[in-house]
């Protein structure tokens, strides 16, 4: 007679005494205290960490109550914990010198943890415009890929969502943007470093990054050169020229710098001062409101005071 012996799995004597209550428990999410030495950045994280104003009044919440809010990690295979959310609260316990950090700890897939990092942070005020573009890529890619990889002909059909939806449609519904403009940050993607610099800073405007962006990578290097010969950055309608001549073959650094030494109109009677210059020169808690009712007030002594003097 054949044994079947070997196919009985017996159940161990832990699995016996143990409640079905706690091997719940076992599977229920943690928060763990995680040494930060074991933290590492996420792949691709595309939103900065800056050591500002309120980074420091993070940094003071934590020395005072602690990490409310845990961060999000998952196992990394080789070893330690790639933070999926949680950067700035790292680099704040970093900065309140403490060296760990509360975490719940998920095995996640690339995809999976890359929807959560855009989605924690996506929603952050004055999110620089690379930030955003790179983090709607990256979600617009993981979605797509979510979704099974579609056919060329359908390249961002979600598989089977029966509403029909693309997912770009979707994203752009979650971040509450027109499927156009999704796409119109993606582009800025295309920019060369520099040039992408330059759009955080506001030198170079959005609507005319978008055109530069369809401009070769040696081609944006030069209208560098172009730019800095002219000091001037391009206006809508010379971005579209300058794409235009890309398109055609035709564009030159003599092209580029022919139009970047037009006269802009109005561009002799424009002044900017943006915060970065004005904030040194006014207290912490002045607002940008304060801060211009100040200038303006000076300006009005200032006035005064020559209208005075020319009259003696």
């Amino acid at each position: 007679m054949k044994s079947f012996a070997k196919n009985i799995n017996l159940t161990s004597v832990d699995d016996l005494f143990t409640t079905e209550e706690s091997r719940i428990d076992e599977n229920r999410e943690k928060v763990q205290e995680i040494p930060l030495s074991e933290l590492y950045t996420f792949k691709d994280h595309p939103f900065r960490v800056i050591d500002n104003e309120a980074m420091y009044d993070t940094v003071e919440s934590v020395k005072e109550y602690g990490v409310l809010v845990p961060a999000i990690a998952r196992p990394r295979d080789e070893g330690g914990y790639e933070l999926i959310a949680g950067h700035r609260r790292k680099r704040a316990c970093e900065l309140a010198e403490l060296t760990t950090m509360p975490v719940i700890v998920r095995n996640l897939d690339d995809d999976a943890a890359t929807i959560i990092m855009v989605d924690s942070n996506i929603q952050r005020e004055s999110l620089l415009p690379s930030e955003r573009a790179f983090a709607y890529k990256l979600k617009l890619n993981s979605m797509k890929r979510q979704a099974g990889r579609p056919s060329k002909e359908n390249g961002s059909q979600v598989g089977n969502n029966l509403s029909g939806k693309k997912s770009s449609d979707i994203l752009a519904e979650q971040m509450g943007e027109s499927k156009n403009q999704i796409f119109r940050y993606i582009r800025l993607t295309e920019l060369i470093p520099a040039l992408l610099d330059m759009v955080d800073e506001k030198k170079i405007a959005f609507n005319p990054a978008v055109e530069l962006s369809y401009l070769k990578s040696d081609e944006q290097t030069q209208l560098l050169d172009a730019m800095d010969s002219e000091q001037a950055t391009p206006s809508l309608s010379q971005a579209q020229r300058l794409k235009k001549y890309s398109q055609e073959g035709k564009l030159s650094l003599d092209v580029m710098t022919a139009i970047m030494s037009e006269e802009k109109k109005g561009e002799l009677d424009k002044v900017t001062l943006t915060g970065d210059k004005l904030r040194k020169y006014f207290p912490k808690s002045y607002t940008p409101q304060k801060m211009e009712e100040t200038i303006l007030k000076l300006l009005e002594g200032w006035y005064k005071k020559r209208q005075q003097q020319q009259e003696r």
